[in-house]
């Protein structure tokens, strides 16, 4: 599938199993809401054919591209969008009715979506009487009650603060569960993912970088957004005897954790638990030593994560690496934003990994 808006091309192609959830995760600017304005329809690809079920919604080389509204296809977005003028019933009620239905089934199927999200107690009160997270089971309802062959999530629980998203994704995780509903789920969160899909699709700069089930993505990333996701540190070059190549010449010291001849694409990935911080440059068992210039201190629960950028003259991947060290080992090491360290990593710490695209 090729969509072309402005200077922008999305260029993808892969394919979900019926009952499958897969969350597509990448960069702002990756090309996650064109994909999905292009398979609910409301964009026009280039280049494309998608099918459904058997059903054909667009083939751009016969000519086939079917109407938004007759596609089976359910987005929910950020925002819960409901009709401020329609009771929380009505407004689930809407899709069916549009799809064709009686008004008489199409309240019944509001009352039983808005039973099987929680807030059936609330089927008459209009979207001005809701929180935050009750509007968006709401949306939630009404997005299942057109029974929809392909449910498309945009970041669902984004505009949700932090008590009401916990328990809107358990009451979404339940739905797509016990109803085999095949789902594709855009969002930025790694807990969505984990919590949610069954593989993972990466885009970076509109094209696929990786997929797989969602554990072994998270565990051996082949991109950066992936590895940062997953709170792993990750550097590219090909694969050598030692370990790993960059491109500036540099060799990483470390172990293939699969079959990757010498010389291909690779990546080595560690997690910053692994890095010790220094002063001045180490002496021992660690292979790799690295100079990096403290570019952030970033909490994260009982450790501080120290982000790396480039120190000068040396290597400019180090750019984004991080470390975790404990408040007390930060006091010790008297570190601040703007000071030369030492970065190192024990080779045995180190995974190697074939590079996919």
């Amino acid at each position: 599938m090729t969509t072309r808006r402005g200077g922008f091309t999305l260029d993808v192609s892969f394919e979900v199993a019926p009952g499958e959830v897969v969350a597509v995760l990448g960069p702002n600017g990756s090309g996650k809401s064109t994909l999905l304005g292009t398979l609910a329809g409301l964009y026009t690809p280039e280049d494309a054919r998608i099918t459904l079920g058997g059903r054909v919604l667009t083939d751009t080389a016969a000519g086939v591209g079917v109407p938004a509204h007759q596609r089976r296809v359910g987005l929910l977005s950020q925002q819960a969008l409901l009709f401020p003028h329609l009771t929380a019933r009505d407004n689930v009620a809407f899709g069916p009715r549009c799809a064709g239905r009686s008004r008489r089934e199409s309240l019944a199927a509001a009352r039983e979506r808005l039973v099987d999200v929680g807030v059936g107690d609330l089927a008459d009160r209009r979207p001005a009487a809701l929180s935050g997270g009750q509007a968006q089971r709401v949306a939630i309802a009404r997005a299942l009650a057109v029974e929809p062959e392909l449910l498309l999530l945009d970041e669902p629980f984004a505009a949700l603060d932090v008590d009401a998203a916990p328990a809107v994704r358990s009451v979404l995780r339940r739905l797509v569960r016990d109803t085999g509903q095949t789902t594709l789920l855009v969002t930025h969160d790694v807990v969505d993912a984990v919590v949610l899909a069954d593989r993972l699709v990466v885009l970076t700069e509109g094209g696929v970088v990786e997929q797989g089930p969602t554990a072994e993505v998270l565990a051996r990333p082949r991109s950066a957004f992936a590895a940062r996701i997953a709170g792993l540190d990750l550097v590219a070059g090909t694969a050598s005897d030692a370990g790993l190549t960059t491109p500036d010449g540099t060799t990483v010291f470390g172990l293939a954790s699969e079959q990757v001849a010498p010389g291909e694409p690779a990546v080595a990935v560690f997690p910053p638990s692994a890095v010790a911080v220094h002063r001045k440059p180490p002496e021992g068992s660690p292979r790799n030593v690295l100079p990096a210039r403290l570019a952030a201190l970033e909490p994260q629960g009982e450790v501080v994560r120290l982000r790396a950028a480039a120190a000068p003259g040396g290597p400019p991947w180090v750019d984004g690496l991080a470390a975790d060290v404990t408040p007390a080992a930060l006091a010790e090491l008297g570190a601040e934003p703007g000071d030369d360290l030492w970065f190192a990593v024990k080779a045995t710490e180190v995974a190697v990994h074939p590079r996919r695209r």
